[in-house]
């Protein structure tokens, strides 16, 4: 989205905490994207939603890889090239929805 991003993320860890993840994720791509465009990236805030044991995660999985197709970014969930998962190939991503 060429305005937001969308991200689920698990913490696998006992110790994992999400406010120093989002603090460093911004933190290290501002730096790569400012050296690289010399524009500010991201703003101060964030929108985090938690999800719990009841909540249907295929469900928050389609919202994000169906959002670059409502506002007509594409057509399809696979064509947005920065659609990707780091423990799912695109592929079984799509899958596991049914798109």
């Amino acid at each position: 989205m060429p305005d937001h991003m969308h991200a689920l993320v698990e913490g696998t860890h006992e110790a994992s905490a999400f406010k120093q993840f989002v603090r460093v994720f911004k933190q290290k791509s501002a730096f790569h994207w400012k050296r690289k465009s010399g524009r500010i990236l991201w703003h101060r805030s964030y929108f985090e939603r938690v999800l719990r044991d009841y909540d249907d995660t295929s469900r928050v999985v389609r919202y994000i890889l169906e959002n670059p197709v409502r506002p007509s970014l594409v057509t399809r969930p696979e064509d947005y090239p920065y659609l990707g998962s780091m423990t799912a190939s695109v592929r079984d991503l799509l899958y596991s929805v049914q798109l």
